[in-house]
């Protein structure tokens, strides 16, 4: 933790991206392993790493977010509700527009389109990487907040649940496409590259709250605007007349 804190906010999210996609590689990496894998066993690992990321995501996402709107204009939960229920019609436009198929029954969903199964397996699992991926960029940005509810510890905390229910996830994709004879290696890339979305999301989450220093930013302008201009800004210009 002690390290996490010498890195900016959004290095921070790019970290736990990347450790959350990592864990997904380690999932898929079981296909080297296991060419099948018990379906209760995978239910209960699911099960269990669903639990972890609810708990995570209430107490590091939810419960943050409604006791920083006390003393608003509106009740405090209505800001939460707001966004679960808009993250949620998101997910639910997503998953009844773009082509998919969900692992375990075969069912393709979204536009009708001739890509092989093995992509649409992917693709089932990628598209909800994407918000989990934001969700993490979002709790390591709000720390440069300043806010006391938004804490490092939080943010490893929703990491942590995000990162567990990716390891049954990425044996959930590389396992069932190795069982229709793809070779290992191919059948663990395709399960480590659902992941991949995770890093780039949360980076544009935590960048999204992360503002560097006004005083920076406002100098850093200037320079900008007098190096197009031609002004002298240090020995090595010269003006123009």
């Amino acid at each position: 933790m002690e390290v996490l804190n010498n890195i900016p906010p959004v290095g921070q999210a790019l970290v736990a991206g990347l450790f959350t996609w990592g864990l997904t590689a380690l999932g898929a990496a079981m296909v080297f392993f296991f060419k099948e894998i018990n379906k209760k066993v995978l239910n209960a690992m699911l099960g269990f790493a669903a639990g972890v990321m609810i708990a995570a995501s209430f107490w590091s996402l939810l419960a943050p977010s409604i006791e920083m709107a006390e003393g608003g204009p509106v009740p405090p939960y209505v800001p939460a509700v707001v966004g679960f229920l808009g993250g949620g019609a998101f997910l639910w436009c997503v998953d009844k527009l773009l082509p998919h198929i969900h692992q375990g029954t075969g069912h393709e969903e979204g536009i009708h389109t001739s890509w092989q199964r093995s992509v649409l397996l992917v693709l089932a699992i990628t598209f909800h990487n994407i918000p989990e991926g934001l969700a993490v960029g979002v709790a390591f940005g709000g720390l440069a907040t300043g806010n006391e509810y938004m804490t490092l510890a939080g943010a490893i905390s929703l990491a942590l649940g995000i990162g567990l229910q990716n390891f049954p996830e990425g044996a959930a994709v590389s396992i069932p496409l190795r069982r229709e004879n793809m070779s290992r290696v191919k059948s663990f890339m395709y399960g480590q590259a659902s992941g991949l979305v995770e890093p780039i999301s949360a980076v544009i989450g935590g960048g999204c709250l992360y503002q560097p220093d006004s005083a920076l930013r406002a100098g850093f302008c200037r320079r900008c605007h007098d190096l197009c201009c031609g002004r002298r800004t240090d020995s090595r210009i010269t003006a123009r007349p």
